[in-house]
């Protein structure tokens, strides 16, 4: 064995470890770091208002998934969130309006995920043009509906779900962790999880073995727009103030973080838990700003410099 193999062969087991285990390591120093410089970041309050924040994003990121896992990707996911969380103070503000306002926003994110399913395997869109003009064309409709100033209140049950906790624990962490339970399960473990991993990973096979590679395209946007929709309900309960940009920047915040997670733009690999990580990450790095006291603007900044590093990795995982 020459010297350049057995430095291989010695290195490849910390980069296993890199490599499968890499974004828990790195959530793991920012929130040790973060400690080290502000002690309140680790308080009880501090964690469940991260928890809180991070819920909306995590139901979003599991949506952009098996879209990202199609080769696809959603931008007018935060569109969906506005118009959903619209239709939330459209009604009485009452609770036996919860239902009405359920079905109606989760409709519109359905029928949006259709659109975008339907433009980009029926009429051969790119995905960005696709998501790019629904979500336009949301926006344009409810600044028209609601004349640039949302009125209104959300019930008090969507309040609840997304401000309060049970013990500790907020409400919406745990529709989260079930979302993310049953979502894991349906790619992992049923005939169309595999067909979503065959058709972003070798659409070539996908194809001779006589799957239908438009409609596990078309079901997944589907799921991305439901969950967006459910997303802007919750977040619309969380912020309590309805406007016209609910939601503003989840589209490229849940891309950047499933990305970082693990899940490739290629298409075919990924997981849900994995995303969810990488959501993990963004809400530490942006409370952490706070916590240690730098200007707002940083947020960006970090941002910006988080999708550079997210997209560096991914570059080099697929040389």
């Amino acid at each position: 064995m020459t010297q350049s193999a057995q430095s291989q062969s010695q290195q490849s087991p910390v980069m296993d470890i890199v490599r499968n285990y890499g974004i828990h390591l790195v959530l793991a120093v920012l929130i040790v770091v973060t400690a080290i410089l502000s002690p309140a970041f680790l308080t009880a309050n501090n964690i469940s208002n991260m928890l809180l924040q991070a819920a909306p994003l995590g139901i979003v990121v599991i949506g952009q998934v098996p879209v990202i896992l199609v080769r696809g990707l959603d931008l007018s996911v935060a569109s969906v969130m506005a118009t959903a969380a619209v239709v939330a103070t459209c009604f009485s503000g009452q609770d036996t309006d919860a239902l009405p306002v359920f079905i109606v926003a989760i409709s519109i994110g359905l029928a949006t995920g259709l659109v975008n399913g339907l433009l980009i395997t029926k009429r051969n869109v790119s995905p960005f043009l696709a998501t790019l003009a629904t979500m336009t064309l949301l926006q344009g409709m409810r600044f028209a509906y609601t004349q640039g100033a949302p009125s209104g209140n959300v019930p008090p049950i969507y309040r609840v779900l997304g401000s309060q906790t049970f013990f500790g624990v907020p409400y919406n962490l745990m529709i989260l962790v079930v979302l993310a339970a049953f979502f894991s399960i349906l790619l992992h473990k049923t005939t169309y999880g595999r067909r979503v991993y065959l058709t972003g990973g070798n659409p070539v096979m996908a194809r001779l073995v006589g799957i239908h590679a438009d409609r596990i395209t078309i079901a997944s946007y589907v799921i991305s727009g439901g969950l967006a929709a459910l997303a802007g309900l919750i977040y619309s309960g969380f912020v309590g103030i309805v406007d016209n940009w609910v939601g503003r920047g989840f589209e490229l915040d849940s891309i950047v973080a499933a990305v970082m997670g693990g899940v490739a733009l290629s298409g075919g690999r990924g997981s849900i838990v994995g995303g969810l990580f990488g959501a993990a990450i963004l809400v530490v790095v942006f409370n952490a700003v706070l916590m240690i006291g730098l200007p707002i603007e940083f947020q960006i900044i970090i941002k910006g410099a988080v999708i550079i590093v997210a997209a560096a990795f991914y570059v080099r995982k697929t040389i």
